[in-house]
């Protein structure tokens, strides 16, 4: 895709590719935000998976890609039903509940939350920073929710909360699944699977439990909103992703995690009047401190800078 751009230096092409993953991510959470303020959130959810799936699927069936057997399934449905049935699918419900920018910001915490999967499992391997970017990350939460003690009194913004926090936990536990035992097969093609059957037992979920309203009944911005979703975020920006991956250093890439919830949450402000306060913005920079330590930390000790915490 990249190599039409007629850009020459494939550098510049690659941090064109990192640009539109830190903008166009960050502005997900928006348009997944309008879209369940017309629909219901699983519905919605069901809808972009299964959009995006189909994207996928026909490009590869075209190019005459087999299927996965056997034992390859294993993974893909596994990682469907943490990263796209849980995780998207928790995510989208829990913005119906609360803002666009909160949303994002919980779901940038999601290494904190491998640190504290990683200290069960191996407790001596993990380095001394990664604990205290675990503590300034969730200080950084405390301070965000200061300013909503109140709220937390309402039923809908605390469910909100729950789900969010249990989509980022969904999606640590497929991660650290993907690291260890996904078997080697087609990445696009093993993505647009998990879509597909993802978004399939959503809509299934969805019209068996009457959450849903007729598609006629959609507005049009709120399939403005799921269009984008599924062809320039699920498909194009993914692309853009991986290729950046390919071509810059992962350090570099990562810092998309940092800046996907400053859009979202500048973006929520300026154009669906979500409130931004200087509690907001400092406790955004002190849990952003925290992930870039968590981060730092195991990218040292992977790269031999830093030694385990045993070796200390």
């Amino acid at each position: 895709m990249f190599s039409k751009l007629g850009v020459a230096h494939p550098d510049l092409k690659a941090y064109l590719a990192l640009y539109l993953v830190c903008f166009v991510w960050g502005i997900t959470w928006i348009a997944s935000k309008e879209a369940v303020n017309f629909m219901p959130p699983l519905q919605m959810a069901g809808l972009r998976q299964l959009l995006a799936g189909l994207v996928y699927f026909i490009y590869f069936s075209l190019r005459g890609h087999a299927l996965p057997k056997g034992k390859a399934w294993t993974p893909i449905l596994l990682l469907a039903a943490l990263n796209f049935v849980i995780s998207n699918g928790l995510n989208t419900w829990g913005l119906k509940y609360i803002s666009a920018g909160l949303g994002a910001i919980i779901g940038a915490i999601f290494p904190l939350w491998l640190v504290i999967i990683e200290t069960f499992r191996n407790p001596d391997r993990l380095p001394r920073l990664a604990y205290l970017g675990l503590i300034l990350g969730f200080g950084g939460i405390l301070v965000i929710f200061y300013e909503h003690l109140a709220d937390f009194l309402n039923l809908e913004f605390l469910l909100g909360i729950i789900l969010s926090i249990l989509a980022t936990w969904a999606w640590s536990f497929g991660t650290i699944y993907t690291k260890a035992y996904a078997q080697r097969f087609n990445p696009y093609y093993s993505i647009g699977l998990q879509m597909l059957i993802s978004g399939t037992f959503l809509s299934l979920v969805s019209y068996g439990s009457g959450h849903v309203i007729p598609l006629a009944n959609i507005p049009g911005n709120a399939w403005i909103a799921i269009g984008f979703l599924a062809i320039i975020s699920s498909v194009f920006t993914f692309i853009a992703y991986v290729y950046a991956l390919q071509q810059l250093p992962t350090n570099l890439v990562s810092v998309y995690a940092y800046i996907n919830p400053v859009v979202a949450v500048i973006t929520g402000w300026l154009f669906f009047g979500e409130i931004l306060t200087f509690f907001l913005l400092l406790g955004i920079g002190i849990t952003l401190a925290g992930v870039y330590l968590v981060n730092t930390s195991f990218r040292r000790q992977r790269m031999g800078y830093l030694p385990p915490r045993n070796r200390i």
